[in-house]
């Protein structure tokens, strides 16, 4: 047998590691910031009865321009949006790589903030995309002015802002969005706003800029609000040039039947799938507000997941809680670790098992 060494990969690949969360069978799993509340009956039997029907039409290619599910998109973001606006992949992950297949590459480059999505680097690295990494602000903010300083500094050609910040749950204001596509001049913006559901309501989302702005891309998930991870869909908001650039790269026939049929029919539901919702941020509060009785230092978060810190050894504290059955996410940043909120029963687990390590 060879190794990964002895292959003739490109050179800019050597060294690097892919994306990778630890995978463990534990009986409270809060490490990758998935719903973990179940899909309610009545809408998993709507999507049974869509997959059944388009299991009958699997001979046959799918829509290539899934037409359906972009309309659903688009009724379900609103702001006027139609379904020219709408883009879809299997997971955001996807459309940000198609996003930098076309508009990075070779000779180009985007600009980052750490720390934050991990993704972001390893998909600029599988396009041969350059990385420019910036500074944050104090408690992990980026202020107009440091998104402003950052990007007349570097002149890159795509900016990823995700908003709110995955791992610290830090908000995004939209007056940095503002700022950054001003002073882009002529790059593209990305804002990825995968966790944008469990932001309070009354922050409005980076769509209620895209009039204007034809080079602001909003990234979304369905992985996490409504509870799809397992279903990889992933969707963009843009101006109607934004997809006809991305079909330029993306493969033939990208999205599934089945995949376009379950989407549908959880967009057809949205009310009950978003639900589970406020019961998360009731868990999330609960979580923040709990941690520092235990000794810990909790950020705020309009996520779904807490980042904390006061962790004197994250790895050992990592390992305890997985002796109790937990597991959460070490993100690499020193003495802080990262837990997604749960249910109630999983959230209290967890917060049971950390009392009984102490910090």
């Amino acid at each position: 047998m060879i190794s990964l060494d002895d292959l003739p990969i490109r050179d800019d690949l050597r060294g690097k590691y892919p994306y990778g969360a630890p995978q463990k069978a534990v009986r409270v799993a809060l490490n990758v910031n998935e719903n973990t509340h179940p899909i309610p009956e009545d809408v998993a039997r709507d999507m049974v009865e869509s997959l059944a029907a388009a299991i009958l039409t699997v001979n046959r290619y799918p829509d290539r321009e899934f037409t359906e599910l972009r309309e659903g998109l688009a009724d379900y973001l609103g702001h006027g949006l139609t379904r020219d606006h709408l883009w879809a992949a299997n997971g955001s992950n996807e459309v940000l790589q198609q996003i930098l297949q076309a508009f990075g590459g070779p000779g180009r480059s985007v600009l980052i903030f750490p720390p934050t999505y991990s993704m972001y680097p390893i998909l600029a690295d599988g396009t041969g995309t350059r990385v420019i990494r910036a500074e944050r602000d104090a408690e992990f903010g980026i202020s107009p002015a440091t998104v402003r300083d950052a990007i007349e500094r570097e002149r890159p050609d795509i900016v990823i802002l995700c908003s709110p910040n995955n791992p610290t749950g830090t908000p995004l204001p939209s007056e940095t969005i503002e700022a950054a596509y001003a002073a882009l001049k002529q790059g593209i913006l990305v804002v990825d706003e995968a966790y944008a559901e469990f932001t309070p309501d009354h922050i409005p989302s980076a769509v209620s800029l895209l009039p204007g702005r034809e080079r602001l891309l909003v990234s979304r998930t369905m992985s996490k609000a409504f509870a799809f991870a397992g279903a990889r869909v992933g969707y963009l908001a843009a101006d109607p040039a934004v997809a006809d650039a991305l079909r330029l790269v993306r493969l033939p026939y990208h999205l599934s039947a089945l995949t376009q049929a379950a989407a549908s029919a959880a967009l057809r539901h949205a009310p009950a799938m978003l639900a589970m919702v406020d019961d998360i941020r009731a868990q999330k509060d609960r979580i923040i507000a709990e941690l520092p009785a235990l000794g810990y230092l909790p950020h705020p978060s309009h996520t779904n997941f807490v980042l904390f810190g006061g962790v004197d050894d994250p790895n050992s504290t990592f390992e305890a809680l997985l002796e109790h059955d937990v597991i959460i996410r070490d993100v690499g940043i020193p003495r802080h670790l990262r837990v997604t909120a749960g249910t109630k029963a999983e959230t209290t687990l967890f917060l049971q098992a950390l009392g009984s390590i102490g910090a």
